[in-house]
């Protein structure tokens, strides 16, 4: 097996083709870009964890290219590795990064839509993570896509069930955080428990029932990551949240965000628990 083609966060935007009216709701900043970075240096371990499980391995060959480059040291020179996005930026961040691992000879990105993306090749996987649930059809995407890959290959998408998020104790900051991402997300018009909804997508798009896993993230005390994430998530979010009534820059004070909930964590000895990680794949018929 030789080649895999993939596509991490889809950028939804008006003004690259897409018909889908819906508009990204993490906008396109460099702070966006830097916040990609830190998510897919966060849940690494997860997404890795979850390729192996569903067969991604050396000689198969998937944008700030976490995903992708991922899939690249996974599947090694002996693969071939096609990340797809929407977004132009996110290509050139992507690549990049490609040649600064060493891995540009074997993974290479594209510009692109799904729904209309159509590659002159066939390929022995497809993966993504956090990308049906910006999708207007997920499972009507996952069937066009099932016809991309070669008989037995492999779909695996990983997606977040955000409405698991929780901190014991609960807390009153870290309660609005919560709120403000799943009502901004909900608002906008894209599915915050995809994770949960994975069967039913592989169902709708024709395929067996899928292996599944289920893992996350949790923190606690003065030096976690997990609070910097939570406000850079928030702070790509608040011209979403503005637009659709969710919330108020007053409300989120988002420079000094992740220092309150530094200093609420610590104080009440939180732990604090990020939205999981659900993952499902299936083979193909043979």
């Amino acid at each position: 097996m030789d080649n895999l083609l993939g596509q991490y966060a889809p950028k939804i935007d008006r003004d690259q083709g897409t018909t889908d009216p819906r508009p990204y709701a993490l906008g396109y900043t460099e702070r966006e870009f830097q916040r990609l970075e830190l998510q897919g240096a966060l849940i690494h371990d997860l997404t890795e964890d979850f390729l192996r499980r569903a067969g991604i391995g050396p000689g198969i060959g998937c944008g700030v290219g976490d995903v992708s480059l991922l899939a690249g040291r996974l599947v090694g020179p002996s693969g071939r590795v096609l990340g797809v996005d929407r977004s132009a930026g996110a290509v050139d961040i992507a690549g990049r990064r490609a040649t600064e691992s060493g891995q540009c000879y074997w993974t290479r990105f594209a510009t692109g839509e799904l729904d209309t993306f159509s590659p002159d090749e066939t390929f022995d996987a497809v993966i993504g993570r956090l990308v049906l649930m910006y999708l207007p059809d997920p499972a009507a995407t996952l069937r066009r896509l099932v016809g991309f890959l070669r008989p037995g290959g492999i779909i695996a998408f990983q997606e977040m069930a955000m409405p698991v998020t929780r901190s014991f104790p609960e807390a009153p900051l870290f309660s609005k955080c919560r709120g403000w991402i799943i009502e901004t997300i909900e608002r906008a018009g894209f599915e915050v428990d995809m994770g949960g909804r994975l069967p039913m997508v592989f169902a709708g798009a024709g395929l067996p029932a899928p292996q599944m896993n289920c893992a996350g993230l949790a923190g606690s005390g003065p030096d976690s990551p997990i609070y910097d994430y939570i406000a850079e998530t928030l702070r790509s979010l608040l011209p979403m949240a503005k637009a659709v009534g969710a919330a108020t820059a007053a409300e989120m004070k988002v420079d000094t965000l992740a220092e309150r909930l530094r200093g609420e964590a610590v104080e009440q000895q939180m732990c604090v628990m990020l939205p999981p990680l659900v993952g499902a794949w299936a083979n193909t018929p043979g």
